[in-house]
C-alpha cells in the first residue's frame, strides 16, 4: 500500500488526536478530513458506509477501512515499521498493549461522569455527589499510572516512548485540564507530562488546549 492514508474525524475529539499524534510521529503521508464538523455529518450515508456506528475516528487505507482509535494507532505504527512505538516481539508488544487497553477500559470509564459535568457542562451530568465520586475513581486510576511511572522512571511501558504514551499522554492532559479543588500531587506524572511536552507532535495534538 503506497497511497496516502485518510483520517476522518474532527480534531476536537481526543480519539482523533491520538491517531493524528501517531501519524505525526511516524511521518506517514496522510490527509485529515474533519468529519463531525459543519457539513461533514457522521450520520450521512457516505460516512455510515465507512463506520455504521457513526463515530470517529475512521482510517481509510485504499480498500481497507478501520475504526477504534487504539487499533488505528497500532496499525499506523506497524504500517510505518516503527518497532520503537510498537515492538515486534510478543513480550515487548504485550507490555505496550496492556497499558493501551487499560487506558481504553478502566481509565476511560473512570473519568466520564466528572469530565462531562465539569468540562463539557452537560446538563445530564450535574449531580455533585456523582461528580465527586467520579473524581475519586479517576484519581484512583491516575494513582495506578503514577506508581507505574515511579517504577519505570520514564515512560508507561519502560524506558522508551511507545504507543502507550500516545494514548496515556492525552489522558494525562485531560486529567490536568479538568478542574478539581483538591487534585492529588503526582510528581511522576508531572515529570512525565513535562517529558511529553518536549515532543513537537504532542504539543500539536495533545497539549494543544483541547481537553
Amino acid at each position: 500500500m503506497s497511497q496516502r492514508l485518510r483520517l476522518l474525524g474532527r480534531a476536537s475529539s481526543i480519539n482523533v488526536r491520538k491517531v493524528l499524534w501517531t501519524l505525526d510521529e511516524t511521518g506517514l503521508p496522510h490527509e485529515h478530513e474533519p468529519w463531525g464538523e459543519g457539513a461533514l455529518s457522521l450520520q450521512s450515508p457516505e460516512f455510515l458506509a465507512l463506520n455504521p456506528l457513526g463515530m470517529v475516528p475512521v482510517l481509510v487505507d485504499g480498500d481497507l477501512v478501520l475504526r477504534e482509535s487504539n487499533t488505528l494507532c497500532r496499525y499506523v505504527a506497524q504500517r510505518a515499521g516503527r518497532q520503537d512505538l510498537l515492538p515486534d516481539d510478543a513480550g515487548g508488544r504485550a507490555q505496550v498493549e496492556q497499558w493501551m487497553d487499560w487506558q481504553a477500559t478502566e481509565l476511560n470509564n473512570s473519568w466520564r461522569y466528572a469530565f462531562m459535568g465539569l468540562v463539557r457542562q452537560s446538563p445530564a451530568h450535574q449531580d455533585t455527589a456523582l461528580i465527586a465520586q467520579g473524581l475519586q475513581g479517576w484519581n484512583a486510576q491516575m494513582a495506578v499510572l503514577e506508581a507505574q511511572l515511579q517504577r519505570t522512571g520514564a515512560y508507561a511501558a519502560g524506558p522508551r516512548f511507545t504507543l502507550a504514551d500516545v494514548v496515556l499522554g492525552l489522558s494525562v492532559e485531560r486529567w490536568l485540564r479538568t478542574p478539581q479543588q483538591q487534585r492529588p500531587v503526582f510528581e511522576a506524572i508531572a515529570t512525565y507530562h513535562a517529558r511529553l511536552c518536549e515532543r513537537p507532535a504532542f504539543l500539536r495534538h495533545g497539549a494543544n488546549g483541547l481537553p
